[in-house]
């Protein structure tokens, strides 16, 4: 297969006119299959012959996942008895959404990641450690596995947690690149130096890290990052990926935004009046998915505040590229006339000394404002620590927020739930 898709390096403008033609094979599919989109075109007297330009995605509505969990089963295209793997995402509602893929769209998700870890520099033959679950329904780990399968790259499907395993793991099979949730590998780290095991001469080159953002907007490693460059000096690329999409957004060698892959994806950055944003400004990624057969989307609202990038990038590829999450709009946080997202709060924890492991929980209090409070786990017996870690809140983002120290043991099992793939670090009882 072609790992370096020459649409990718193709003119703006011919990237534009093949995404146009791929809206057309889109539309008249949901028309002829979709009971979702079927009825949303007669709702709104929508006539999919005048949509024939990305602009005129604009006539068209958009889709969000409570849509999905309430009508789930009319956006299948597809009779069941085609489908091949169920997988599912958390919904908004509380029940998951179930997402249905067909062998066809198995084929598509792997060709996905096969161009993606490409596109992070991993070649055929290189070993590669899945520190990623593969069960329990999440698309992810499967993903994963399959992509590199097709680019013939060896996989250790070792899975998520015990850094012992990991390190056996790295030292039996050498494994160029790791695909994980960037802080574990701190906890990696911290387990290698407290055996006395030589890490920064293993054979790990480089990590692929998954749901936790290791760039600030301007792609420059954040805190998270930088902790772990400090101790271990190893390559780390970004990916972004939702079960919603099937489709993965990676960064090259230059590590300046993860790629869109056109044959697979159309998006839109859009604000709250759901108008495109104007370069440079971020918004909610919005997306249509391309080649999908089973559960495909029409203009989906992710939630994700994000922003793009469209200079050519220096591998060669003209494609456009995605900057790290702002936040999730659901996830907003307005805190004494504050407007706040996780990942800043995330980045002032990781920067902590002492904190073993942290947990923000949003809720309303008695009058209905937000109030935030942190539970953390740490190291450190002084009686100052608590008031220290509130000063750096309010250095850095000017609020003070509730501190609660947890035991460890209790904390942990919370943050790092089996049933979660990467670490549950915020909590949102709104």
């Amino acid at each position: 297969m072609e790992l370096f898709p020459l649409i990718e390096k193709a003119s703006i403008q011919d990237i534009k006119k093949f995404q146009e033609e791929k809206l057309q094979e889109l539309l008249k599919y949901l028309e002829a299959h979709s009971p979702f989109y079927q009825k949303l075109f007669k709702e709104k007297s929508i006539d999919i012959a005048d949509i024939q330009t990305l602009e005129d995605l604009q006539k068209i509505p958009t889709t969000s996942k409570n849509d999905i969990q309430q009508n789930n089963d009319d956006f299948f295209c597809i009779p069941q008895n085609q489908i091949v793997d169920y997988s599912t995402t958390s919904g908004t509602l509380g029940d998951p959404v179930t997402f249905g893929l067909s062998d066809a769209d198995l084929e598509r998700l792997a060709y996905n990641e096969a161009v993606s870890f490409a596109c992070a520099g991993i070649q055929k033959g290189d070993v590669v450690q899945m520190i990623t679950t593969i069960d329990k329904r999440f698309m992810a780990g499967l993903a994963y596995f399959l992509g590199l399968r097709k680019m013939g790259a060896s996989v250790v499907r070792m899975g998520p947690g015990i850094p012992e395993l990991q390190w056996d793991s790295i030292f039996r099979y050498k494994p160029k690149y790791l695909i994980t949730v960037p802080s574990f590998l701190l906890k990696m780290i911290d387990y290698a130096e407290k055996h006395g095991i030589d890490y920064k001469n293993s054979s790990v080159f480089g990590a692929v890290c998954i749901g936790e953002s290791i760039k600030n907007q301007d792609f420059t490693d954040n805190i998270l990052s930088q902790k772990i460059k400090e101790k271990w000096n190893i390559q780390l690329y970004s990916t972004y990926a939702s079960t919603e999409m099937s489709t993965a957004f990676t960064e090259c060698e230059h590590q300046i935004g993860g790629h869109q892959h056109p044959e697979l994806i159309i998006t839109e950055i859009l604000d709250d009046e759901g108008n495109p944003v104007k370069d440079g400004e971020s918004g909610e990624l919005t997306i249509t998915t391309l080649g999908v057969e089973a559960l495909p989307l029409l203009r989906f609202k992710t939630g994700d505040l994000v922003k793009a990038h469209y200079e050519p990038c220096k591998c060669g590829r003209n494609t456009m590229r995605l900057g790290p999450v702002v936040g999730r709009k659901q996830q907003m946080i307005k805190y004494k006339g504050t407007t706040l997202y996780p990942p800043a709060m995330n980045d002032i924890l990781n920067d902590f000394e002492g904190i073993l492991c942290y947990q923000i929980v949003i809720q309303s209090n008695e009058i209905g404002l937000d109030e935030i409070i942190i539970k953390l786990s740490t190291e450190r017996e002084e009686e100052s620590f608590e008031g220290e870690v509130r000063d750096h809140f309010r250095a850095k983002l000017r609020v003070s927020p509730k501190i609660e120290i947890v035991d460890f043991d209790v904390l942990s099992k919370t943050v790092f739930n089996p049933n979660s793939r990467k670490p549950i670090t915020f909590i949102d009882l709104r």
